[in-house]
């Protein structure tokens, strides 16, 4: 039987999975380019994707106009395509932070606020390294590994064969299984023994354990996990923002010091202080986050307005 822990299972050999084990071993070739023609490459492939993924360009094209209403559509639309250059590059990303090797990368990374992780374990209840869907995720987080390991919080894949090669090169490189977000319990424990587990709530799952606080000055239905988590835990939340310098500088990891007086006796409080501060990083690199996902889909009950369809 295939479960997702299995490393390789005789059932991915099926034909439905013979586009996944070429996207990765594409993925893999791209992994050995040099970081200039990732750049150029990954901003080409990006570009193209956004000229026949009519429906996602759709959707960041809505993101957008909610979001930076203060933008000329001439300057909305150069974003959108800086949006899109820069997905095709983390497509680049994630293939360097799951196999290239650490001396390709060394000279790409600047890490900053390491001291405040450090004094958020020094506590020893735990910590939530909290972040957003940006295009180089990956990578920013493997830069963290580098100086402190930590188990990844995610949600199944629908493939199972992607699903099993992320796992294991997330484990490979942070050096703790990743655990799935139903896993309470796996959550609990790894708090319990004084460790890092990242997490990124920053997209719509639903009403379920969710309020509306505003993103962008709209309201978004936000998950609250965050709040719930620190309060069942103890764990401090320390937020961290990776970002991609101009031109062929490498990227840049900014970790803050952990959040004072969190969380509060108002969750949706906790919430909006959250989706505040991630609009406030994406503000200074826009088209590295994550656009193409339905972020307003669900609306609050009497606001029939539909975004994202």
């Amino acid at each position: 039987m295939t479960t997702r822990t299995d490393l390789f299972n005789w059932h991915f050999l099926a034909p439905r999975y013979w586009p996944v084990w070429l996207g990765l071993g594409l993925m893999k070739l791209m992994a050995a380019l040099p970081f200039p023609w990732q750049l150029v490459l990954g901003g080409q492939i990006g570009r193209w994707i956004g000229k026949i993924a009519r429906r996602r360009r759709r959707i960041a094209e809505i993101n957008l106009a909610l979001c930076f209403p203060e933008l000329s559509p001439p300057q909305r639309a150069t974003l959108l395509e800086e949006h899109f250059a820069a997905l095709g590059i983390g497509l680049f990303e994630t293939a360097m932070a799951w196999w290239a090797p650490d001396d390709k990368l060394r000279g790409l990374a600047r890490v900053e606020g390491l001291e405040h992780l450090q004094q958020a374990l020094d506590r020893g209840k735990g910590v939530i390294l909290l972040t957003g869907h940006f295009t180089p995720l990956e990578l920013g987080a493997r830069f963290i590994t580098w100086h402190q390991p930590f188990h990844a919080m995610y949600r199944s894949h629908k493939n199972l064969l992607y699903e099993t090669v992320m796992r294991r090169e997330r484990e490979r490189r942070s050096r703790f299984p990743p655990l799935p977000h139903e896993d309470l319990r796996g959550l609990l424990r790894a708090f319990k023994k004084g460790r890092a587990v990242w997490y990124a709530p920053d997209q719509n799952h639903g009403r379920r354990n969710s309020v509306f606080v505003p993103f962008f000055g709209i309201p978004a239905c936000t998950i609250t996990a965050t709040s719930r988590l620190a309060a069942l835990s103890g764990a401090a939340v320390v937020p961290y923002f990776p970002r991609r310098l101009p031109g062929t500088a490498g990227y840049e990891v900014g970790i803050l010091p952990a959040l004072e007086n969190f969380p509060s006796d108002d969750i949706a409080a906790d919430t909006q202080r959250i989706n505040a501060l991630l609009e406030h990083h994406i503000r200074q690199a826009p088209e590295q986050y994550l656009w193409v996902h339905r972020r307003f889909k669900t609306r609050p009950p009497g606001n029939p307005t539909l975004y994202n369809l």
